[in-house]
């Protein structure tokens, strides 16, 4: 089976491989401490234009989002996000299990805006019995979000504006950042979102690494004592330079970059046919997630060989299903599928 279902199918990329088969016998200190860490924080730093970032290593995407929340929020607060966001829908209740609700609105596209926002947080404490409820003290986005949208620069700089008006921070998942930054038309950049957020993650296990994220901090009032809570809560690696030697690798001659524009190329060719096939999309995702909408008997055919995510039922013969390119997407299997497509 040839599968398109994620963008984490793979290990890792041959460069990480080789990384980390050179230092295996290197001893370092541990918890992310050791120089290959420092070196590998220095690059993001340089990559995000910002030397006042602080550059924490996790293990995964959702110990970056449990941990970032639980330290940033006091506990009669929680975090707004879409409806459709990766915190509210498809972590089983970590950020809630840590006593922080997702309070979810109502998404377009996979996407918020400044103004839904700051209608939440003026009809809170407009409500007679906000004491009551909980209170918005974050906003979480994803970029790209779970339907592989994006947001313009002026959309994030309305939210950035608006959470420093109502007091929120704003903290953005970016476990697929790679392919959003490298999407063609997209305005926003690394050094925008270290600009505009309170803190952000560069994530690492859907674009080319073995596992782990890199969190970016940047307001100091959620710098202090971050890794006691990444140690607390599950997210704090012993041999803490494995992650470095990934990180320092992915940002060395902008390996990072160029395999997530890889992952948008072939996701180009593959969107191009179905338009040229006029097979409609749930969503108009602009990354490296197609959300086509296929008829049921063709979609059995293409089963025999592929595999993907099956997304939403459009009626009683058409399905929405999810097509992955990754750093790692062999041109031949998508070329393949292109024929297939268009023989159907």
């Amino acid at each position: 089976m040839i599968r398109f279902e994620c963008d984490y199918l793979e290990g890792a990329h041959p460069k990480i491989m080789e990384a980390l088969m050179s230092t295996n016998f290197e001893q370092h200190c541990g918890y992310s401490e050791d120089d290959i860490c420092t070196e590998a924080r220095a690059l993001i730093k340089k990559a995000v234009q910002n030397e006042n970032a602080d550059v924490h290593f996790l293990v995964g995407g959702t110990q970056a989002n449990l941990t970032v929340i639980a330290s940033a929020l006091r506990a009669h607060q929680g975090a707004l996000c879409a409806d459709t966001g990766h915190i509210a829908v498809h972590e089983t209740g970590a950020v809630e299990a840590t006593g922080h609700k997702a309070i979810t609105l109502p998404s377009e596209n996979g996407k918020i805006n400044a103004k839904q926002i700051a209608s939440y947080v003026d009809e809170h404490f407009g409500d007679a019995s906000f004491e009551h409820m909980v209170q918005p003290g974050m906003v979480y986005i994803s970029h790209p979000t779970e339907f592989g949208t994006l947001y313009t620069l002026k959309e994030l700089t309305e939210i950035s504006e608006t959470c420093k008006q109502k007091g929120l921070y704003l903290f953005v998942d970016g476990a697929r950042l790679g392919y959003g930054l490298m999407t063609p038309g997209t305005d926003v950049t690394l050094s925008d979102l270290a600009r505009l957020t309170d803190v952000f993650y560069i994530g690492g296990t859907k674009v080319g690494a073995l596992f782990g994220e890199a969190v970016v901090i940047m307001n100091p009032a959620l710098k202090r004592d971050f890794r006691y809570l990444i140690k607390q809560k599950g997210g704090m690696l012993a041999k803490g330079r494995l992650l470095g030697v990934q990180f320092k690798t992915l940002f060395t001659d902008n390996l990072y970059f160029e395999i997530s524009k890889h992952a948008i190329d072939l996701s180009e060719k593959i969107r191009n046919c179905l338009i040229e096939k006029n097979i409609p999309f749930l969503v108009p995702s602009p990354t490296n997630q197609l959300f086509p909408v296929i008829e049921n008997k063709a979609l059995e055919k293409l089963k025999e060989k592929y595999t993907f995510s099956t997304w939403a039922k459009v009626d009683d013969n058409h399905t929405a299903i999810r097509i992955c390119t990754s750093w790692a997407t062999k041109e031949e299997n998508v070329d393949m599928l292109i024929r297939d497509l268009e023989a159907m």
